[in-house]
This record gives structure tokens, C-alpha cells and sequence, in this order.
């Protein structure tokens, strides 16, 4: 269910690393205090959160009747490129979270790069 993203409304990417070691109450006081939104409004969807490391994510959904809390480390050599732009939540498209499941990475591989410009040598006259 995890990996395949199938079942949830929506998924967020909580983008602000975590302790990985905290559980539901948490991870849902995460999501009101420093993102401002309330797990409990939004049934069906997908919080997902990540530590300093690259193999680990953790995700809270609240399906009605309580709270769903999921957890995927990836084998030994595998690990997310988790976007690290941003200090708020961001909704994911389906085919982004297929990208992020698959280690692709969901940030511009494209960075803009100007030419140093050497100063003319100074001409005594």
C-alpha cells in the first residue's frame, strides 16, 4: 500500500526532517504546529515524513475510525531523494510519489551556472 501510494486522497511531503523514533500523537502535533494542518480534517491522506537519513520514510493517514501509521526502510545500497527546498508541506501527484518510491529524484537535476568573469588587465599608460 505504502510503496504503491494506492488508497490515500492525497500524499504530503512534510519536507522538515524528523526524529524517526516519534510516533502518531507526534507526527500529528508535527503537522499542526509547524505546518498548520489537522490530520483529522483531511481523511485519506498521506503525511509522509523523513529523518537525516536516506533510506527511511514514515507517513500518518487518519482512515476515519483512527490513525494509520506506516513506516518503509529500503535495503542496504537504496535510498530516497527527498526534496529539501522547502520548510512546508507539499501536496505530490501520484506519478511524483511513483518517482519518489522509485529513488527518482522529485528536484531539478538543472542548476544555473554563470561563467566567472576575469577582470581585463589593468594597462599602465
Amino acid at each position: 500500500m505504502l510503496k504503491d501510494g494506492v488508497g490515500f486522497k492525497k500524499i504530503y511531503l512534510c519536507l522538515e526532517p524528523i526524529d524517526m523514533r516519534r510516533g502518531i500523537d507526534t507526527l500529528a502535533a508535527s503537522l499542526i504546529y509547524e505546518y498548520r494542518l489537522n490530520l483529522y480534517e483531511n481523511k485519506g491522506c498521506l503525511y509522509l515524513f523523513h529523518g537525516k537519513g536516506t533510506r527511511t520514510i514514515k507517513g500518518i493517514c487518519f482512515e476515519g475510525i483512527g490513525i494509520g501509521i506506516y513506516k518503509l526502510r529500503l535495503s542496504e545500497g537504496n535510498h530516497f531523494r527527498w526534496p529539501k527546498s522547502k520548510a512546508e508541506a507539499m501536496a505530490l501527484p501520484s506519478e511524483q510519489y511513483q518517482m519518489l518510491m522509485s529513488g527518482i529524484s522529485l528536484t531539478g537535476t538543472i542548476t544555473e551556472r554563470y561563467p566567472k568573469v576575469k577582470k581585463p588587465p589593468e594597462t599602465s599608460n
